[in-house]
């Protein structure tokens, strides 16, 4: 192949790309992503940890409480944002359906210091998040309260319980939301875009009818295909290293940046050359796309049952807890690249021989 005559199809290519739709509102998606990242955030978080929305949420809940005196009125009063009203329990209970009330609590008449077992009853709407803030809210007063039975009741123990000390977990919600989900996924984003890309720009030769004219020039079809995948990569490590460039400049620091670049160039050009042979072998771009869209979610499904993924090992390296394993990971997959380079490149050659003998 003529290098020359690749990189003038490359630089061709990359001129018309501000004309291409796919590439265009691939990179708004990838903004949308980035701009309400937060929003994000806050959705996802709040559904395996309701109690990142209860620390931001200041809204005073209207609380019913049903029973007698207890210590556990004297806390939920001085709990910050409730407000507790005491009530009968059927009146509670229909305000609650009525929605004036958040939550009920119904307390039996049962002596803290006594011997019988204290069952509290709470009542809440059902599929509301009003419920799960209040759940995280009174979790906390409901567990001081515990602690203050036990320890009224703690002389009929004949055996101290051991006292288990759990180490609090490091970093959070917004840690795990960066370095776990948005890193990696602004990072991999480009690499199916470019796979995506190849397709259009090879089957538009076919449906415009402008591979006769291609092939009439010096510049054969294995250059031509070959400058149109090296337009689709070069697009990867640019917008890769833009993305972490601008989380830098937010001051979210990347650990190993040229390491995430090089895995997702890796990766990007695995799925580029397939996208590249799925496009030589239906010539029709809706079905190119939908037959490679099926098999890009079976290849990630079946890459995300390895330890080593793409997606864990750009999340260790942005952390800076990856070892040197990522190396030889880097190394099978740049492996595979070069198997699929000669086999597409060998495919691109038959391709064009049967249209020139047509």
């Amino acid at each position: 192949m003529n290098r020359r005559h690749v990189a003038l199809i490359a630089k061709k290519e990359l001129r018309g790309l501000s004309q291409e739709r796919t590439i265009l509102l691939a990179i708004l998606l990838q903004v949308f992503i980035a701009v309400f990242s937060s929003f994000l955030m806050v959705g996802l978080a709040s559904l395996y940890d309701p109690s990142a929305i209860s620390r931001t949420v200041t809204v005073e809940y209207a609380i019913g409480y049903a029973g007698n005196e207890s210590p556990l009125l004297d806390r939920l009063e001085a709990a910050q944002g409730l407000a507790v009203y005491r009530m009968n329990l059927s009146v509670a209970v229909q305000a609650l359906r009525e929605r004036r009330l958040s939550a009920v609590i119904h307390v039996p008449d049962t002596s803290p210091g006594g011997t019988e077992p204290v069952k509290l009853t709470l009542y809440t709407l059902q599929n509301d998040i009003t419920a799960s803030v209040l759940n995280v809210r009174l979790k906390g007063v409901f567990e001081a309260y515990e602690a203050e039975l036990r320890e009224l009741r703690a002389d009929r123990l004949e055996n101290r319980p051991l006292p288990l000390r759990v180490p609090a977990p490091r970093g959070g919600e917004f840690f795990e939301f960066v370095y776990g989900l948005l890193v990696p996924l602004l990072v991999l984003m480009p690499a199916i875009i470019a796979s995506a890309l190849i397709i259009d720009l090879v089957t538009e030769e076919y449906q415009q009818r402008t591979l006769e004219t291609l092939l009439a020039t010096p510049v054969t079809f294995t250059e031509a295909l070959w400058g149109k995948i090296a337009a689709c990569l070069l697009l990867v490590p640019l917008q890769a290293g833009a993305w972490l460039v601008l989380l830098a400049l937010n001051g979210i620091r990347v650990a190993a940046p040229v390491g995430i670049v090089l895995h997702a160039t890796a990766a990007s050009a695995v799925l580029v050359l397939l996208g590249a042979l799925v496009s030589l072998h239906y010539r029709e771009r809706t079905s190119a796309q939908f037959v490679f869209s099926t098999g890009l979610v079976v290849v990630m499904l079946l890459a995300l049952a390895v330890p080593a993924n793409p997606l864990n090992l750009i999340a260790r390296l942005s952390v800076g807890s990856a070892g040197p394993d990522h190396w030889v990971v880097l190394l099978l997959v740049t492996g595979a690249t070069v198997l699929l380079a000669w086999l597409t490149t060998r495919y691109a050659r038959s391709v064009a021989r049967a249209f020139l003998e047509g």
